[in-house]
């Protein structure tokens, strides 16, 4: 294995934890607007700040009646989107 190699390791970590991170605070978001959080709620408040501000392109994407459905496709489809794009650049940066 070369040098160059074994120093993009860790990058590809990094880049797959930080895609995981996100989607795990975007699906505990959609986990707590399904049941029913207190938005008043510190936590809660900040979890769903961050969701939105990762998700702002895709939060708002659906019409759905159901508010709840354009919660879960909306948001899903950003944590989706992480995982899937980050772990495929990850596993990019490991082959370089």
């Amino acid at each position: 294995m070369s040098t160059r190699k074994a120093n993009l390791g860790p990058t590809a970590a990094v880049i797959t934890v930080i895609a995981d991170v996100a989607a795990f605070i975007i699906g505990l978001w959609i986990v707590l607007y399904l049941l029913d959080a207190n938005e008043q709620n510190g936590l809660v408040e900040f979890i769903h700040d961050v969701s939105r501000w990762l998700a702002t392109w895709s939060h708002d994407l659906f019409t759905f009646d159901e508010e709840w459905a354009r919660v879960v496709c909306g948001y899903g489809l950003a944590a989706v989107v992480y995982l899937v794009v980050g772990h495929a650049v990850a596993n990019r940066v490991r082959r370089l």
